[in-house]
């Protein structure tokens, strides 16, 4: 006869089990709000991209963005050397 009871409950422990740990956890989750209280909200913290965005508009602001230095000047995609390496007015 014991064979046959735990087969039993072996076979439906986790219908028996799930409500039972269910109840226990939402008594102890009512039981520690109690003594903590509330937790405060948490404030609201801004992403990395916000930031990057808000720090690149600071640096912006002050700057007259019509002023640009033209392409001629600014040869950063290759050296002096190269580009001039093959004129004839320079040999």
């Amino acid at each position: 006869m014991w064979s046959v009871l735990w087969a039993a409950v072996r076979s439906k422990a986790p219908y028996v089990t799930f409500p039972v740990a269910f109840v226990v956890g939402l008594v102890g989750h009512q039981l520690e709000r109690l003594l903590r209280g509330d937790p405060p909200p948490a404030a609201e913290e801004k992403s990395i991209s916000e930031q990057r965005e808000e720090r690149t508009l600071e640096e912006i602001a002050g700057k007259d963005l019509t002023k640009v230095v033209s392409l001629k000047d600014k040869l950063e995609f290759a050296p002096r050397a190269v580009l001039n390496r093959n004129r004839p007015e320079k040999s």
